[in-house]
């Protein structure tokens, strides 16, 4: 049993060792086109830490969700 324990770990090593994993240091030229910034929220089109960011964050959900019923409404009791 025992052997067949070290002959598993064995395999799984050897395994890892051939995926390649590697790791680059991150380009942080000014100019390079290959970098972007990292982090949490560095992807997002807005800023959330701004004040009042959640009154504007609810108020573009609710339009979103209601202009197709608003739509709806106002297609349904046109003459």
């Amino acid at each position: 049993m025992n052997a067949q324990t070290l002959l598993r770990a064995r395999m799984a090593t050897q395994q890892l060792s051939r995926r390649g994993f590697s790791t680059t240091r991150p380009r942080l030229d000014l100019f390079s086109p290959y970098h972007y910034p990292e982090g949490p929220r560095s992807n997002l089109p807005f800023n959330p830490k701004t004040r009042f960011f959640y009154v504007r964050y609810w108020l573009f959900m609710a339009t979103g969700f209601g202009v197709p019923f608003g739509m709806a409404v106002w297609h349904t009791y046109k003459a």
